[in-house]
């Protein structure tokens, strides 16, 4: 990718992406075509060095890397076990739903109990896109709700256009005890659902667009000690790069708009995700 975005002002405290996708940033989704996944892990170790050193450069020193496939998942997992201030989650993404196997499946819930794989996703529902059927997607996203909670792992939630449903399925299993909702997409009556369910509500760049008012006021509407913070990278930069590549170290972008909205200062902002990203996975 050409054109990166100039990295911003560093924040004077310390926080956290909590999901991006560090193979496809370093290129790696070639892991799918059969090279042993820890050594594609390896070879894109000096990359995956250097993303984290642009994003500790600006105060954001830790992240959480996010499986949508078999491939992914596994190539995330070992990069998690090799990289300190690296999480992973596993999960076939709602767009895959089809290859939700059981044989695939149960791979998850093995990667799953890994002690550096912290979350069971991205998993959820898309009503955007038909590249998976509903019925797959519903029965993929119960499959991984009780992944997560035979694991007690968190559960992390791809929602596009399901606001509805997805509570409604998590009401009817059962939501895990920690559930995030990813690249939050819902309004303030969204926002307060998820709030009184306890649900964790993490906010990326569109937030900073000057077309999504509904999502500034979601994060006013949002709890701070529900809130989380992301880039979904190397997808949704933040104003003013959009169209350019995102990296985990756009973070303070994001979150300094999150603190205008919410009327903190950034470096009160930083220790409430901070303190829930430990909530929420662990540790670290």
């Amino acid at each position: 990718m050409s054109q990166r975005p100039a990295a911003p002002e560093p924040l004077s405290a310390p926080v956290f992406d909590s999901h991006c996708h560090l193979d496809i940033m370093v290129g790696n989704r070639q892991a799918s075509s059969g090279d042993p996944v820890a050594q594609a892990a390896q070879a894109a170790e000096a990359s995956v060095r250097s993303i984290l050193s642009e994003a500790r450069a600006v105060g954001v020193t830790r992240l959480v890397t996010i499986g949508y496939d078999l491939a992914s998942s596994r190539w995330n997992a070992e990069v998690a076990a090799e990289q300190e201030g690296v999480y992973a989650g596993v999960a076939i993404h709602p767009n895959e739903a089809h290859e939700a196997t059981p044989e695939a499946l149960a791979e998850i819930e093995r990667l799953a109990r890994r002690p550096q794989v912290r979350a069971v996703g991205e998993t959820g529902l898309d009503y955007y896109r038909d590249w998976a059927g509903k019925d797959d997607q519903h029965a993929s996203f119960r499959a991984h709700i009780e992944i997560a909670k035979r694991t007690g792992k968190a559960l992390v939630i791809h929602d596009r256009e399901a606001h509805d449903d997805v509570l409604r399925v998590l009401a009817e299993e059962g939501a895990p005890d920690r559930v995030v909702f990813h690249s939050f997409s819902g309004d303030a009556e969204m926002a307060k659902k998820c709030a009184e369910a306890g649900y964790f509500m993490s906010f990326s760049g569109p937030v900073t667009y000057k077309n999504a008012a509904y999502l500034r006021e979601a994060a006013r509407t949002a709890p701070q000690e529900l809130m989380l913070v992301e880039t979904d990278a190397p997808y949704l930069p933040p104003v003013p790069y959009r169209g350019k590549p995102n990296a985990p170290y756009l973070v303070p972008l994001t979150l300094r708009c999150l603190a205008e909205v919410k009327g903190v200062h950034p470096d009160e902002l930083c220790a409430a995700i901070s303190a829930n990203g430990v909530t929420v996975f662990g540790e670290w």
